[in-house]
């Protein structure tokens, strides 16, 4: 049986030395994700792979100005779309629309963890607090679950609950958030940056 990463190098070095036609119809995609998804085509695949690379390589870049990650995006999506291609449904949607779908979940998970990087490192020095503050006999599947720490967050100004809830419990991303309260992006950060500052704090004497 053919590997995905196996799939993928096939897909590639096709890519590399082939140009896809704009000849391709919704059909011929649906005929080679099928063959894909019943019988494992490396040819297929191959097909797929030189369809959609480049257009998701160029809609990548652009959503994270960086090619290398763009580059990971292209190889994630394409990896995903050989493991997952039982799950096309052709009769609910486009070829096109479902391996797009594949891709903007792909690129929105690389999206959240260059973010994650980018936010001052403030959930690294907080939730460790959170950890030791709950006795030694306790066990949390998360410790996010963890009463006191739902208790010391239920303190803050409801304006602030709203985003530590959504960026934490609800993992929603601090745009999302803002589109999803109606708020400048900028009015979101600066209240997650104060709750998280006042649970710090209460954390850390709590530890103390």
């Amino acid at each position: 049986m053919l590997s995905a990463q196996t799939a993928l190098s096939n897909g590639t070095l096709a890519a590399k030395s082939s140009t896809m036609t704009n000849s391709v119809d919704h059909t011929q995609l649906c005929q080679w994700l099928n063959a894909v998804a019943k019988e494992r085509d490396k040819q297929a695949f191959t097909h797929l792979f030189k369809f959609f690379a480049e257009k998701i390589q160029r809609i990548a870049t652009a959503k994270l100005n960086n090619a290398s990650q763009a580059n990971e995006v292209v190889q994630e999506t394409m990896s995903n779309v050989w493991r997952k291609a039982h799950l096309f449904d052709e009769n609910k949607g486009a070829a096109t629309t479902w391996v797009y779908t594949v891709m903007r979940n792909v690129t929105f998970d690389m999206l959240r963890k260059v973010q994650a990087n980018r936010e001052d490192n403030l959930s690294d020095d907080i939730w460790p607090l959170a950890e030791s503050a709950a006795s030694d006999t306790e066990v949390f599947s998360d410790h996010l679950e963890q009463s006191k720490m739902k208790g010391i967050i239920e303190q803050l100004p409801e304006n602030q609950q709203q985003v530590v809830k959504g960026f934490y419990f609800q993992e929603m991303s601090q745009e999302q958030l803002a589109k999803h309260l109606n708020l400048p992006l900028g009015t979101v950060k600066s209240r997650l940056r104060l709750a998280l500052a006042k649970l710090k704090s209460q954390l850390g004497d709590q530890h103390d």
